[in-house]
C-alpha cells in the first residue's frame, strides 16, 4: 500500500476518480504497483489539475506538457481547470536532446 498524498483518500465511492499518467522520469513519482505509468486518484469535488499535480509533489517546472482527456492545459489554466469522474490527466516533463 502506498502512502496517499496529504489530504487524499485512496478510495471512496462518493468521490470522483481520475487517472493520472506520468511519463518519462516523472513515472518515479507514481505509487508502487502502478501499471502502464498510471494510477487512479480519488479526488474531492472541485479538484483542479494543479491540485493533483501538487499532491504528487510535481511543480510547474517539472510538468512541461499537461493534457486533460487529450486536451492541452496551459500552466496558467491548471489552477482553474477542474477534473471530474473518469477524467485522465497525462503529464510529460521537459525533454532535451539533440
Amino acid at each position: 500500500m502506498w502512502p496517499a498524498p496529504r489530504g487524499w483518500r485512496r478510495s471512496s465511492p462518493a468521490l470522483p476518480r481520475v487517472t493520472l499518467k506520468l511519463f518519462a522520469l516523472l513515472g518515479a513519482r507514481l505509487p508502487p504497483g502502478s501499471v502502464a505509468n498510471a494510477t487512479e486518484v480519488v479526488t474531492a469535488e472541485g479538484t483542479c489539475v494543479a491540485d493533483i499535480l501538487s499532491g504528487f509533489g510535481l511543480t510547474d517546472r517539472e510538468c512541461h506538457l499537461v493534457l486533460l482527456n487529450g486536451n492541452f492545459v496551459p500552466v496558467d489554466e491548471r489552477a482553474s481547470t477542474r477534473v471530474t469522474e473518469g477524467d485522465a490527466v497525462a503529464v510529460w516533463p521537459p525533454i532535451g536532446g539533440g
